[in-house]
């Protein structure tokens, strides 16, 4: 029996069934170690030397197949054909070689597509693994490892507030906050434009003026209304005849097929996904055999995959939509050695495959797979010039003529950008014509700042800078908001303020390590490691020998010394000059002190300088934008029992109040929907939990309080939840009865069941079935109603994504049915689960 090991187990059943009898395939469910996440883990004095971990929540996995392997005459290692899939294979053989249960042959097997023929043809062609891939893998481990385990316990110590950096992921930050300090200085500017629109043949046509006073004008000629009119007034009293003709024709080529960062972008412009999202829609259409790998560089098809494109395209249309000879495209990938075929349908006589969001991924796939092999597009590009009398004033319309549509039949690659006039027809027009002017209108316009990132053009710009892989940009890009550091609204990244702090602290601090050439030169050193002509613990070396003094150095520094820099670098965000020419750092409260950037124990804050007399702060934001200010705590008034006084007060998670001082304080939230703070509704909240009454058939305690989700009673132990904070002071017996039994009958886990989820996260990408995050008995799990997961430790709730969410689902299904049908016996292995999966089944 040959044992074979892949990443999924989707990958795991088809492949079992390609290759039948004789094979045994088995599913790592991805990476099965890494490094602990502590000190230590990279021993730079040591040449680098890792000490690796399996993962807590692999020991199942890693188990079965240790026990399969024992067993097995040969291993064969069929992991995805990339770095990462490398790596996992290396991880795999390493694990079993020190249990003692490494069979003595081993192969390594590599397929782009899981198609019965592709996954047979790779059988018989095995090879070692490839120990260039696993290098430039360790490498890049390290790296990432030993930037956040440096670089980290900086921040925490100097940047209050900080979560963490990272080799790439700083780097990506820098681009938005870049970019978003253009959109801050950027100074609009007025023009206007002039145009007329005209008729010709019962077709109207727009003309935009181009000469004016006999000068030639570009777009910021006309700068102010009154030349505007002048010029309104001057097309309108003239009479226009075309004056010249111009007709060229214009060749469209179609796009390659798409890789991996292509493939990102195209899906964020055209159908709204995430990076992310994307990946791991790839991932179940290339699982399920429809499409090849999907994490690639390259751009050209397999020659037998050209010739069923081409002959896809002549059945669906005719042979005249198929070039003379086949198109190859020229990857620019640098590191050759990563680079795969492009992501193309592994049957292009298939032209749908999977539903909602996979069906609509695939057929962009296959639409752009399919367009590469098609003819150009012919079209014809008209400019036509018309003029007065006089020659002083001149107008140009353009347009254009699609004489062969060719690819352009099937697939239109999509833009960041608007679209221009160009694709405006005209009527057919001859020198001479004169066209009828119906109607001169002027517009009044401002020059636009650079727009904010979408996720589209910024995996754009990071693969043209050379920073990271398309590989890791939906994980870079994940970290990020995962991290709070940004903002999505409108498709569009926003830095928030501990983005834009992190980002001035790294620039002042460690301007190389998040400078754009010397990250890009890094990638280029690890892609020199996985081609074979790079070692790969020199270039770890060179890197630590400069970094690690460097961090050194900033951990010796005073707090203060790092604040008071941050505030000189900050000064023209927290400071911005004013329209009246006063001083911006003047405190608005006291009008004797200066404001300067502080920090405190949860982040940066502005405040005044003649603290602790004038208590005026500031959230860390632009030029105190409205409601980053704080004047300081405001009396409501004294308690009505206990005459203590009652202060309303701005904290960290927002607005709360507080009776007493020191340990014996009282402190009570501020809800959103309580209106207007008064002392009445302050001694109201203060003195929750409200007893609402005994229950009539237990004879136990009902009460009322607001919670970190929110409003809700509480009896027993079982809760339900309440529609506003009104209703915590306004229930009475019989309503919170009813609405206790109400929460109870609408669960169905027993206890648990009237218990509120800690999140909704949404909809399941495939299922479009709920998905929330609950507190178990033996923790966090996350459920669609059907499933449940556990939240292994390696994630912490607070930070689990609606995508990881998905997949832990996914996988806990996947291994659902094989663990009733096998692991049944072994009961006293794993109690917490058994006992749940047994509950469930009840």
């Amino acid at each position: 029996m040959k044992l074979v090991v892949v990443e999924s187990p989707a990958k795991a059943k088809t492949i079992e069934k390609y290759l039948g009898g004789g094979y045994r395939v088995l599913a790592s469910y991805g990476h099965v170690r890494d490094l602990p996440p502590k000190d230590g883990s990279v021993d730079p004095d040591n040449g680098f030397a890792m000490e690796w971990e399996a993962y807590a929540d692999k020991a199942r996995q890693l188990k079965a197949i240790t026990d399969e392997a024992k067993k097995a005459d040969a291993l064969i290692l069929a992991t995805d054909p990339d770095r990462e899939g490398e790596a996992i294979s290396w991880h795999v053989q390493e694990v079993l070689q020190k249990k003692k249960a490494l069979p003595a042959e081993v192969q390594r097997v590599t397929f782009n597509a899981i198609t019965k023929s592709a996954v047979t043809e790779a059988m018989q062609r095995p090879r070692a693994l490839d120990e260039d891939l696993i290098d430039a893998y360790r490498a890049r481990r390290a790296l990432d490892y030993l930037v956040g385990f440096t670089l980290s316990p900086v921040l925490w110590r100097k940047l209050p507030g900080a979560k963490s950096a990272g080799r790439v992921q700083s780097v990506a930050l820098r681009l938005i906050v870049d970019r978003e300090r253009e959109i801050e200085v950027f100074k609009p500017q007025e023009y206007w434009s002039v145009a007329a629109t005209m008729e010709a043949d019962g077709t109207e046509f727009l003309a935009r003026l181009v000469r004016f006073r006999g000068e030639k004008l570009d777009r910021l000629s006309i700068g102010n209304q009154g030349t505007a009119e002048a010029a309104k007034q001057a097309v309108e009293a003239g009479r226009f005849t075309v004056n010249s003709v111009e007709t060229k024709p214009l060749t469209r080529n179609p796009p390659p097929p798409f890789t991996t960062s292509t493939l990102q972008q195209e899906a964020a412009r055209k159908l709204g996904f995430s990076a992310s999202h994307t990946m791991r829609v790839a991932q179940g259409l290339y699982e399920d055999g429809a499409i090849t790998y999907m994490r690639t560089d390259g751009v050209d098809m397999a020659p037998e995959a050209i010739s069923a494109a081409r002959r896809a395209v002549v059945e669906r249309y005719d042979a005249g939509y198929v070039p003379d000879q086949p198109r190859r495209y020229q990857t620019k990938a640098k590191n050759a050695q990563e680079a795969h075929e492009a992501i193309r349908p592994t049957d292009f006589s298939r032209s749908h495959a999977g539903s909602g969001d996979h069906a609509r991924l695939y057929d962009l796939i296959w639409k752009r797979a399919l367009a590469s092999q098609m003819a150009s597009a012919r079209l014809e590009r008209t400019t036509v010039e018309l003029t007065d009398g006089t020659g002083q004033t001149a107008l140009r319309a353009t347009g254009q003529v699609v004489l062969f549509p060719g690819f352009m039949a099937l697939y239109e690659e999509g833009r960041d950008d608007e679209q221009d006039e160009e694709s405006r027809r005209l009527p057919r027009l001859g020198v001479g014509d004169a066209p009828a002017k119906k109607s001169v209108h002027a517009e009044q316009h401002f020059t636009q700042p650079p727009p904010r990132y979408s996720e589209a053009s910024l995996v754009k710009k990071m693969e043209e800078l050379g920073i990271g892989r398309p590989s890791t940009y939906a994980s870079i890009l994940q970290t990020l908001k995962d991290r709070d550091y940004v903002t999505l609204e409108k498709n569009r990244f926003i830095p928030q303020e501990s983005g834009r702090l992190l980002t001035a602290f790294l620039e002042r601090f460690f301007e190389r390590y998040v400078s754009y050439d010397f990250t890009a030169g890094l990638e280029d050193s690890l892609d020199e490691i996985s081609g074979g002509r790079e070692q790969w613990q020199k270039v770890l070396e060179a890197f630590w020998r400069d970094f690690k003094p460097k961090t050194a150095e900033i951990m010796e520094q005073k707090p203060s010394d790092i604040t008071a820099a941050l505030d000189d670098f900050l000064a023209p965000f927290l400071f911005p000059d004013k329209a009246d020419g006063s001083d911006p750092r003047l405190c608005p409260a006291c009008g004797e002190g200066r404001l300067a950037l502080r920090g405190g124990r949860f982040g940066a804050f502005v405040a005044c300088s003649n603290y602790p007399d004038c208590k005026f702060t500031r959230r860390f934001a632009q030029g105190g934008e409205e409601g980053a200010a704080d004047t300081g705590p405001e009396i409501l008034g004294q308690h009505p029992e206990t005459g203590q006084d009652i202060s309303r007060k701005t904290g960290r998670f927002g607005p709360y109040i507080e009776m007493g001082e020191g340990k014996e304080a009282k402190r009570a939230s501020i809800p959103k929907d309580a209106g207007e703070l008064d002392l009445d509704l302050a001694v109201k909240l203060l003195s929750l939990p409200r007893t609402v009454g005994m229950h009539p058939e237990s004879g136990k305690e009902i009460t009322a309080s607001i919670g970190r989700y929110g409003p809700y009673l509480a009896h027993d132990g079982k809760y339900a939840k309440l529609g506003s904070t009104s209703e915590v002071f306004e229930t009475g017996m019989n309503a919170a009865v009813v609405k206790l039994a109400e929460a109870a009958a609408g669960g169905g886990r027993g206890r648990g069941a009237s218990r509120e989820p800690l999140k909704v996260l949404g909809p399941h990408p495939r299922t479009e079935a709920e998905i929330k995050l609950m507190e178990g008995r033996f923790g966090p799990y996350v459920t669609d109603g059907t499933t449940n997961a556990t939240l292994p430790k390696s994630i912490q709730p607070d930070m689990l994504t609606l995508e990881e969410a998905a997949q832990l689902i996914d996988e806990r299904a996947a291994r659902a049915p094989a663990k009733k049908g096998r692991k049944a016996p072994a009961k006293k292995k794993a109690p917490a689960k058994n006992a749940a999966a047994a509950k469930k089944k009840g």
